[in-house]
């Protein structure tokens, strides 16, 4: 369970300055008038966002060795701590200074991740047939569906809407990836390739993860930092604590339910208070010398 909560760890870690690169490339390109997922092959043209891509890939591999032996709900309190990451960077790269709440925020965010951590029960999630993948798959379907209606807002709420509707995919993300089918010890490499390949769960997975990045995108160009990814830290927490309790059978160590619940809320709640030092407006001249 250590390892899984180290990796949890360098989730957050890889997602809260692959943020910060994400938010300072975005500002560089006109603002988009529709989801396209032309504007991430336009966005690979700066180095800063596929940096930030690739430290996402990275935590990404990190959060499925977490999600195969901790609940969903102890891996998305974790990775919300993202935005702590990201105001720790603001103070020591950038030089922003920390006001008491702010720092009584991030100490609220290390005791309610230390909370969480301690009630965490180390278990194997139940395993999902295919109906509730499929279920998995059509809730994907219809996120993406329902998002494109509401892209054209093009004020700032509609970082919010965006940055919402990417932390809802990056949900699905995570409850897909707890889904995907285990492979039995000793098996062939064909059987598994072709078990991997029948499960629902991988293309909800594949198809959430790519409107996730490109609604993240267009939230970027539509308002600050802060405004995206506040309520995508919702969108990707909440989502998943419910399936994990719905779907997976999570539960907390025994006698521990109270301090599960506490613990989230703290280091969620914690976690959006420090939500403005994701704005990297004032860091984009800070990174410009290294070019583009």
């Amino acid at each position: 369970m250590t390892l899984a909560l180290l990796c949890a760890l360098g989730t957050s870690l890889c997602y809260g300055l692959g943020s910060v690169l994400q938010g300072a490339a975005a500002m560089d390109i006109a603002p988009a008038a529709r989801l396209d997922p032309h504007l991430l092959l336009t966005l690979t043209r700066t180095w800063r966002y596929p940096t930030g891509l690739a430290l996402d890939g990275v935590g990404f591999l990190l959060s499925l060795v977490a999600l195969r032996s901790l609940p969903l709900y102890v891996v998305q309190s974790v990775v919300s701590s993202s935005l702590a990451v990201t105001a720790i960077a603001a103070v020591v790269f950038l030089g922003l200074r920390m006001r008491r709440r702010e720092w009584a925020a991030l100490v609220s965010v290390v005791v309610g991740l230390t909370m969480v951590g301690l009630s965490a029960a180390s278990q194997q999630p139940d395993a999902v047939g295919t109906r509730g993948q499929v279920v998995i798959l059509i809730v994907a379907v219809a996120l993406v569906l329902t998002s494109i209606a509401v892209v054209r807002v093009s004020d700032r709420s509609g970082a919010w809407v965006l940055g919402g509707a990417a932390g809802l995919a990056f949900g699905v993300v995570a409850v897909a990836a707890r889904a995907l089918p285990a492979f039995p010890s000793g098996s062939r490499p064909a059987h598994d390739a072709q078990l991997l390949l029948t499960a629902p769960a991988l293309y909800a997975l594949l198809l959430a993860a790519a409107f996730a990045l490109t609604a993240y995108a267009t939230a970027l160009q539509r308002g600050t930092v802060v405004q995206a990814t506040a309520p995508l830290v919702v969108g990707e927490t909440v989502l998943p604590a419910l399936a994990g309790l719905a779907l997976f059978g999570d539960h907390p160590r025994p006698g521990w339910g109270a301090v599960a619940v506490v613990g989230f809320v703290v280091a969620v709640g914690a976690s959006l208070l420090l939500s403005r030092y994701g704005d990297v407006e004032a860091a984009v001249d800070a990174v410009e010398p290294l070019g583009s």
